[in-house]
Formats: C-alpha cells, sequence, structure tokens
C-alpha cells in the first residue's frame, strides 16, 4: 500500500465542525464543538477504533476455537491526562461473550493475541497508554 493509498482528508465545513473521509472512501462527521454535539469527537472515535480492532480480531479467533457466540460486545472506556495535550492515559476494554459453554480460557487467549499479537491500534496506543481488558461470559 502506497502514501496515497493511506491518506485520509479532512475538511472544515463549519466551526469545529469537520467532514473527514478515509482512505477507503467514507464519511463521517467529527465535531468538537461540545454543546452542539451533532457528531463524534475526534477522542472518541479513537475509543470507537480500539474497541472495533480488539473486536473483529477476538470474535474472529473465538470462531476459530469453535466457540458457540451468539452475541458480542465490547466496551471502552478512556481516561485522558489534565494537562495538554490531553491524551489518553489509560483504556479499559471490557469484552461480554454471549454464547453457549464458551470456554473462560478460549476467551482469555482471544484477547491476549490480539492484544499482543493482532490489534494495531492498540499497539499503537500502547507506547503512552496503559491498556487493561476484562471479560465476562453469558450463558445464553
Amino acid at each position: 500500500m502506497g502514501a496515497e493509498d493511506s491518506k485520509a482528508i479532512i475538511q472544515l465545513t463549519d466551526a469545529d465542525l469537520f467532514v473527514g473521509r478515509t482512505p477507503s472512501g467514507h464519511t463521517l462527521l467529527l465535531d468538537t464543538d461540545h454543546d452542539r454535539n451533532s457528531a463524534p469527537t475526534p477522542m472518541e472515535m479513537l475509543l470507537v477504533a480500539l474497541g472495533s480492532c480488539t473486536g473483529v480480531d477476538v470474535v474472529s479467533i473465538l470462531k476459530k476455537k469453535r466457540q458457540a457466540v451468539s452475541a458480542y460486545r465490547v466496551e471502552v472506556r478512556g481516561e485522558r491526562r489534565d494537562e495538554h495535550p490531553r491524551s489518553y492515559k489509560r483504556m479499559e476494554v471490557h469484552h461480554i461473550v454471549t454464547g453457549r459453554n464458551i470456554s473462560e480460557q478460549s476467551v482469555a487467549q482471544a484477547i491476549q493475541l490480539s492484544e499482543e499479537k493482532y490489534c494495531s491500534v492498540a499497539a499503537t496506543f500502547r507506547p503512552t497508554a496503559e491498556i487493561v481488558s476484562s471479560f465476562e461470559i453469558i450463558e445464553g
């Protein structure tokens, strides 16, 4: 993939309202006006990026382990620094796996593989933010 293939374009459309176009051509709004609150902020998108990156990994690994997952959700909380730049210093990732006879060991291994090997978003955050993962299994 060349440099041009990985270029995002973000354009101001209104005061503190931006339209972003991803390298794959998808568009999304980003808003930093907290009173207007018409779209996610860039920092909120980082939480979504981490959750979706690890979620894709965990679900894929659990399928390969033949776990009968009927539902999956990941919740990501971020704690930001008080001083500028107000980057995330800690991120809590909580995986909720629903299914029949789901193995705790399989879920723990899937999360570990995502964190340590596959999730490029986590790898990007890890030098400056602590990432703490947990999980729960719901029978059903």
